[in-house]
């Protein structure tokens, strides 16, 4: 196992922290239906591929990506398991729902690192398995969290903690799997999880129930991130990869924004 200077080690932890704080910043101040979408951009999946190139190869990091673009699907599977399971309110909710959640996504994962994906066969299961998980979480009715009930500065603490634990783990693990589990570990919503936990105790159930709605069509964001470095690690190197694919998965996602508030618009 290759040695990670401490340098490294403290870039991850600033970013992991920032991000989450970020994520729950928005759905606070804005609404868990934009929580949800945001929940796709390539925060914690960029950071693990990231740094996976760097401490291990920008090569492994490219053969990860493209397991990652069929990972998304226990992704998926992983919210479909919190929904199901922890509908009820306080601390037995999350356990329920984590408890529920964790095994669909080992149950969908194993499954897949059966498989020997490649960038087509992996965007098209996550895109099939996008339009089923959404026609499935039509139903749920959305709800925003009242502006005055904000996050206590506990409770931001211990989500970032939890991020930071999920991104050491992730980056750590990768250096004794193969690229098909380290890809399908990257696409574990760090950021996601830790987020659905404090909402979840904070404001119960049904604002998770709402995050988890929107969260497969704020994908199309991180499907073409991970596409976009699958080809960039390898041609423009880690920095500039990470940057394109930021780059490509902002105009996705500010595209599919504007769609959806025409649609809105037509249909009000």
């Amino acid at each position: 196992m290759i040695e990670v200077p401490l340098t490294w080690q403290l870039a991850k932890l600033g970013l992991s922290i920032s991000m989450v704080l970020g994520l729950g910043a928005i759905a606070v101040r804005a609404s868990p239906r934009l929580a949800g979408l945001l929940a796709g951009y390539p925060l914690g999946t960029a950071l693990a591929l990231f740094f996976i190139g760097l401490e291990i190869s920008p090569q492994f990091a490219t053969q990860s990506a493209v397991h990652t673009l069929a990972g998304f699907t226990a992704t998926m599977a992983l919210g479909a398991g919190y929904w199901v399971a922890g509908r009820q309110p306080g601390v037995k909710g999350v356990i329920g729902g984590v408890a529920g959640g964790l095994v669909a996504w080992l149950v969908v994962s194993t499954l897949l690192a059966q498989f020997n994906f490649t960038r087509l066969s992996g965007t098209l299961v996550t895109l099939c398995t996008i339009a089923l998980f959404s026609g499935l979480f039509r139903s749920i009715t959305d709800v925003r969290i009242p502006a005055s009930r904000t996050f206590s500065l506990p409770a931001l603490a211990v989500r970032a903690a939890l991020a930071t634990v999920i991104i050491f783990t992730i980056t750590s693990l990768a250096h004794w799997l193969p690229p098909a589990w380290a890809g399908t570990l990257a696409a574990f919503p760090v950021t996601m999880l830790p987020f659905l936990l404090i909402l979840h105790l904070n404001h119960g159930a049904a604002p998770v129930a709402t995050v988890i709605k929107h969260y497969p069509m704020g994908l199309g964001s991180l499907l073409s991130y991970t596409l976009c470095v699958s080809y960039t690690y390898s041609t423009l190197g880690l920095l500039w990869g990470t940057l394109a694919g930021f780059a490509v998965a902002t105009l996705w996602l500010l595209g599919w924004m504007q769609l959806t508030a025409c649609y809105q618009r037509r249909t009000a």
